[in-house]
C-alpha cells in the first residue's frame, strides 16, 4: 500500500509540474514589462492570510517560503501539497472595460524528514507570468490610419529542493536550491488600414536558465504553557541570469489578397548579449500562537529590483510588500466538524518594481505603474478521517493604475490539498 501511494504521489507531482509549466495565470498589460507579474511564492495556508509565511510553523502542511520551516515535519509524515487558482479580472482605463478569466496550478510540492533534524522538500513554483495583448489605434491622418498591436507570453519557473536544519530546540536554518528557467516572448506589430503598405514585426525573446537560492532562519521563544512566537528571516542573493536573447524584425508588403496576404518579405535576426537579473530579497516576520487556536503574523518584504540588470539596463523600482494574517481553530480536539476548520483572514500592501514610460510633451518620462493591495479569507477544512486539509481562499486584490495605465480588480480563488500520510513506520503483525 506504501508503494502504490509513493508511486502515485510521484506520477501525480509530474503530471502537474508538466501542466504548471504551461498554464499562465494573467492578461494584465502590466505584464509587458520586466518580468511580468511576479507569483506568489506562497502555499494553501498562507494565502488566506494575507500572504504572510516567514514566521509560520506547520507540521500538517508546507510553507516553502522560508525553508527553516521544514524542520517542523515529523518523523512518520509524508506531506503532498499542489494547489490552484481560478480568476477573474476586470480591467478599466476610465474610459471603456474589460472582463477576463485565467486559471493556473499555483504550486506542487512534497516533504518528509530525512533524520530528527532535518526535514526535506521538493517541488515546482512560477515565478513570474506575461500574458497580454492589446491594440492602439492612430487615426490622426483619416488618410494614412495605421494601428500598433502589442503581445506578450511566457513566463519563469523554479523547480527547488530544499532542507531545513534543526541547529538547536527553537533555531532552525534551511535553504532552498532552485533550477530557474523559462522564456518570455515579446511582439509589437504596426500596420496600415490601407492595402499596399509596409507592415512590421518586432519579436523580442529571452530564453533563461540557471540556478538560484534562497536561505532560511526561524526562531522559536516559549513565553509560557499557552504562548509562543516566531520569528523568521529569509534571504536571496543578487544574481545575474545566463540568458539567450534575441531580436527578430520582419517587414512584409500588405497585398490585401486574402489567400496570399503578404509579399516581399525581409527577415533580420540579432543575437543580443546583454544582462538580465535577480534582485537581493530580504524578508522578515513574526508569529504569535495562543493555546494552539489563534495564530496572528506578519511580514516584511524588501527586494532591491532597482540595481538589477535588465536588458543591460536598470528599468526597475525596488519593491516593498507588507502583509498581516490570523488563523483561529475552535477547537482541535472538538467533536464538532466547524470546531477542527481553520478560520484564515489576512491583508496587504505592495508596490510595483516595473517602470511604466509615457510620452508627456514629446519627452519619454517613467513613473512607478501601480500600487497594490489585496484582502483575503480562507478556510482549512479537514478531510473526514486523515490528517489531509483542503485549503479554500477568496482573495480581493486592486492595482490602481492612477494617470499612467489602468485599474485592475482581480477577484481570485484558490483551491489546495495537502495529503498528509504516516508513511514511514513499521506495522506489527501478531
Amino acid at each position: 500500500m506504501v508503494g502504490y501511494k509513493q508511486i502515485s504521489c510521484a506520477v501525480m507531482l509530474m503530471i502537474l509540474s508538466g501542466v504548471a509549466v504551461a498554464q499562465n495565470n494573467t492578461n494584465s498589460p502590466y505584464t509587458r514589462y520586466g518580468y511580468g507579474d511576479l507569483s506568489p511564492q506562497t502555499f494553501g495556508k498562507s494565502k488566506g492570510m494575507g500572504g504572510v509565511a516567514y514566521g509560520l510553523r506547520d507540521s500538517y502542511q508546507v510553507n516553502a517560503v522560508n525553508p527553516a520551516s521544514y524542520t517542523m515535519v515529523d518523523s512518520l509524515t509524508f506531506l503532498f501539497d499542489a494547489g490552484l487558482s481560478l480568476q477573474n479580472t476586470n480591467l478599466s482605463d476610465g474610459k471603456t472595460k474589460k472582463n477576463a478569466g485565467n486559471s493556473s496550478f499555483d504550486y506542487v510540492a512534497m516533504q518528509f524528514r530525512l533524520h530528527r533534524r532535518l526535514g526535506m522538500t521538493l517541488g515546482l513554483l512560477p515565478y513570474s507570468n506575461v500574458g497580454y495583448s492589446f491594440t492602439a489605434t492612430d487615426t490622426s491622418d483619416p488618410s494614412n490610419i495605421s494601428y500598433k498591436t502589442y503581445s506578450g507570453e511566457g513566463g519563469f519557473h523554479q523547480a527547488f529542493l530544499g532542507v531545513g536544519f534543526k541547529v538547536l530546540k527553537n533555531l532552525s536554518i534551511g535553504v532552498n536550491a532552485s533550477y530557474f528557467w523559462g522564456d518570455i516572448t515579446r511582439q509589437d506589430h504596426v500596420g496600415f488600414a490601407e492595402y499596399q503598405k509596409y507592415e512590421t514585426w518586432r519579436v523580442n525573446n529571452v530564453s533563461v536558465k540557471d540556478f538560484k537560492f534562497d536561505i532560511g532562519l526561524q526562531y522559536t521563544q516559549k513565553i509560557n504553557k499557552k504562548n509562543e512566537v516566531t520569528i523568521g528571516a529569509v534571504f536571496s542573493p543578487k544574481r545575474n541570469l545566463n540568458n539567450d536573447a534575441y531580436l527578430r524584425t520582419q517587414t512584409a508588403m500588405s497585398t490585401g489578397n486574402a489567400s496570399s496576404p503578404y509579399t516581399d518579405y525581409n527577415v533580420e535576426t540579432t543575437d543580443l548579449y546583454t544582462k538580465y537579473g535577480l534582485p537581493m530579497s530580504i524578508g522578515v516576520g513574526a508569529a504569535y500562537i495562543y493555546d494552539k487556536h489563534l495564530t496572528l503574523a506578519a511580514d516584511y518584504t524588501y527586494q532591491n529590483w532597482a540595481d538589477v540588470k535588465y536588458q543591460g539596463e536598470n528599468n526597475f523600482y525596488d519593491m516593498q510588500k507588507i502583509a498581516v494574517g490570523l488563523e483561529y481553530m475552535p477547537n482541535q480536539f472538538g467533536r464538532s466538524y466547524l470546531s477542527l476548520i481553520k478560520y484564515r483572514i489576512g491583508a496587504y500592501y505592495s508596490t510595483p518594481y516595473y517602470k511604466v514610460y509615457k510620452m508627456e510633451n514629446n519627452e519619454r518620462k517613467h513613473y512607478r505603474a501601480s500600487n497594490e493591495y489585496g484582502v483575503t479569507v480562507g478556510f482549512g477544512l479537514p478531510l473526514p478521517r486523515t490528517r489531509s486539509v483542503l485549503s479554500i481562499s477568496a482573495q480581493y486584490v486592486n492595482v490602481s493604475g492612477k494617470q499612467v495605465m489602468l485599474d485592475e480588480k482581480y477577484m481570485r480563488l484558490c483551491i489546495g490539498v495537502t495529503f498528509n500520510e504516516r508513511w514511514f513506520f513499521k506495522r506489527k503483525v501478531d
